[in-house]
């Protein structure tokens, strides 16, 4: 009964900073690309206030 709610409310919900912060070192295409965008973490790209 609760299934199609619980399914709904996955899908709405926002990724957290971490989620979204391994979602982009995930797309890095090369080992300087990967280098390139943890220094982009590092700084606070995903931590903007």
């Amino acid at each position: 009964m609760f299934g199609p709610i619980k399914k709904f409310a996955r899908a709405l919900r926002v990724p957290s900073t971490e989620e979204r912060e391994m979602a982009y070192l995930n797309g890095s295409h090369d080992r300087f690309d990967l280098e390139y965008r943890q220094r982009q973490v590092d700084r606070g790209m995903f931590r903007q206030r």
